[in-house]
């Protein structure tokens, strides 16, 4: 037998088995390093370093480095796409530091998540869920459970009173309002000095809400019933079932649509920082698709902005095929991202955002403080874009 086979990896002149044995730095790859936790001084520091290793570690440190370089843009408006029990969860004061921060100029929600956030503007609470309950059980007691979590059927009653009492009469009747309009009441209305929150501090910065699927939401029935009382009431009905079937509004949902359109067309760069997905984010992600439309249909000339960063951080693999694992270079077949061969920056973290979202806005408060770097964003001419007086 012979021993002239080339060993394993080594250099042949066979055209058959031929290999270039690189070493990588020559070819631009970026080393990885071993993570020194004990060599990290913060958060920071720690992402930084899991920023060179791999897998989902690796993915959460380049997180932070998007963030930072979208959120440190003076040209980019930064949107912030919500999903999930988030404010049930706890995250609510995480949403408000990224508003008070100034790291976001527009937040696009699911309703349920809005409403939740108000019950702990109003001073309600949520408690951790007890084992061995049966859900029997809880629907009796007027416990409403998300996951390992209660939210109080008491909360959302209460939550209605202080809506129908001091927000909901400040609309005027036969007078259009979006989700926008309607947020920015309610943060007006419980922004009680000292007081942080969601809304409140939306309205306090400037910031539009927006909740594309309104009435999908315990928000959006209560706005139902206010109306659907006021028609009662003026007509002198005792019963709902046929005034259900005329149930109308003064809500338009376009004027959130074009309201946010403008953001996209007047910002020169536009970046996105995703919590989950759904409407809210797919919502916020097809706006430049809708300007492309727009221009098409209308033979117009509006700028046609994509998306330039993006950070998503939701456990949705790929694989299932709905929208809440789609890619962001699967979103530049549709026309709402930049590609990275042209200048975009993406990342995506598969995780549980209760366990990735803090860290990483840890991280970039740290470097923020330590480069003195500025956060801006360009300044929108628009209406409930500008901090309150």
């Amino acid at each position: 037998m012979s021993n002239d086979r080339p060993k394993r990896g080594q250099a042949t002149d066979d055209p058959a088995v031929r290999r270039e044995l690189r070493d990588g730095l020559s070819d631009g790859l970026l080393p990885l390093q071993t993570l020194d936790v004990a060599g990290a001084a913060d958060v920071d520091e720690l992402l930084r370093g899991m920023s060179l290793t791999a897998f989902g570690g690796r993915r959460m440190g380049e997180a932070a480095d998007v963030l930072y370089e979208m959120i440190t843009d003076p040209e980019c408006s930064v949107v912030l796409t919500l999903s999930g029990a988030m404010t049930v969860a706890k995250m609510g004061l995480l949403i408000t530091e990224m508003i008070e921060r100034g790291w976001v100029q527009a937040v696009v929600s699911t309703g349920a998540l809005m409403t939740h956030g108000l019950v702990e503007l109003a001073g309600l609470g949520h408690f951790k869920a007890a084992p061995g309950v049966s859900d029997d059980e809880l629907f009796r007691k007027g416990y409403l459970r998300v996951y390992d979590t209660y939210e109080l059927e008491a909360n959302l009653n209460d939550l209605e009173r202080i809506l129908h009492h001091e927000v909901f009469p400040r609309l005027v009747p036969g007078e259009r309002f979006g989700s926008r309009h309607l947020c920015r009441l309610i943060g007006e209305a419980l922004a009680k000095p000292g007081v942080r929150g969601i809304m409140a501090s939306a309205w306090r910065a400037g910031v539009p809400i927006y909740i594309p699927a309104f009435t999908d939401s315990e928000l959006g029935l209560d706005v139902a019933t206010w109306y659907l009382g006021r028609k009662l009431e003026a007509e002198g009905r005792d019963t709902v079932k046929s005034a259900l079937l005329e149930l109308r509004s003064d809500f338009d949902p376009f004027l959130d649509l074009g309201h946010f359109a403008r953001i996209v067309t007047d910002s020169p760069h536009m970046g996105i920082f995703t919590i989950g997905g759904g409407v809210p984010r797919n919502w916020a992600q097809q706006a430049p698709p809708f300007i492309d439309i727009m221009n098409t249909a209308l033979n117009k000339n509006a700028p046609f902005n994509r998306y330039r960063y993006g950070v998503r951080i939701c456990p949705e693999p790929v694989h299932w095929g709905g929208l809440s694992g789609c890619t962001y270079t699967e979103g530049v077949s549709w026309g709402k991202f930049i590609p990275e061969s042209e200048g975009g920056r993406y990342a995506e973290v598969h995780t549980d955002a209760t366990i990735a979202w803090p860290l990483v806005v840890k991280a970039v408060m740290q470097r923020l403080d330590k480069t003195g770097a500025e956060v801006r964003a360009p300044s929108l001419d628009l209406p409930g874009c500008q901090p309150a007086p």
